[in-house]
């Protein structure tokens, strides 16, 4: 039979897994820019360069620059996470736990946004928005709602819908989104809206949440599992 204190154990260790896999993602993020600077720096040392060539370097090692001030940016915002003492991360559950409150409250705040990306969000609930205290309080798992809807959009090729949606068992609650993805960038594994969704898989996992991302050809499919009750 399987202690107590072996189940906390691997919880531990489920969550010290998780939190590398973000900080990692954002660290080899980090060094790809990190490592094309040095690379144009060394490039720029080797001969004379005409006045356009060393423009063009410079216009180069400024977007390299910008990319990794972004990255540095999420990882103060994960440590962040981190740091916090487990309480007050699991302090959330009790809000977590249903999301029909906060979810409609979120996604009337993106719709201006997803208008002018010409993305149609679709939400469907299960439950009973009113089954939830406080839903009209700008409390901070909407604003961690609004980076998820934010960034999803951000991906979201025009003229085709974000499907929205959330549902609960007896014991548990889950959220789903579902998009056509537009055609990424060259460059853009890390971009904004993959440094949100990472932000907020982060504060979510800290919080007891399960991330399940799937991709295929036609659509992305983002599936968060709530903490058990109980």
């Amino acid at each position: 039979m399987i202690s107590a204190a072996a189940v906390a154990r691997s919880e531990r260790v489920q969550k010290t897994a998780s939190e590398r896999s973000v900080l990692s993602q954002l660290l080899h993020g980090l060094n790809q820019p990190l490592t094309g600077l040095q690379c144009a720096m060394e490039v720029a040392l080797v001969s004379t360069r005409t006045v356009e060539q060393y423009a063009e370097g410079l216009r180069q090692g400024l977007e390299l620059t910008a990319r990794m001030r972004a990255l540095v940016e999420a990882l103060r915002e994960v440590a962040d996470f981190y740091d916090e003492p487990v309480a007050s991360a699991t302090a959330a559950l009790t809000e977590i736990s249903q999301l029909t409150g906060p979810l409609p409250q979120a996604v009337d705040e993106i719709r201006p946004l997803a208008e002018a990306n010409q993305v149609r969000i679709v939400l469907a609930l299960s439950g009973s928005a009113s089954s939830l205290p406080g839903a009209k309080q700008k409390s901070y798992l909407t604003r961690v709602l609004f980076r998820l809807l934010d960034s999803t959009l951000s991906m979201a090729a025009a003229g085709t819908e974000l499907r929205v949606a959330s549902g609960a068992d007896t014991r548990a609650g889950w959220l789903r989104m579902q998009w056509q993805a537009k055609e990424k960038e060259a460059h853009a594994a890390l971009s904004r809206p993959e440094l949100g969704l990472l932000i907020a898989q982060a504060w979510l996992e800290r919080a007891g949440c399960e991330w399940e991302r799937e991709t295929t050809d036609e659509e992305e499919t983002l599936t968060v599992r709530l903490p058990r009750s109980g």
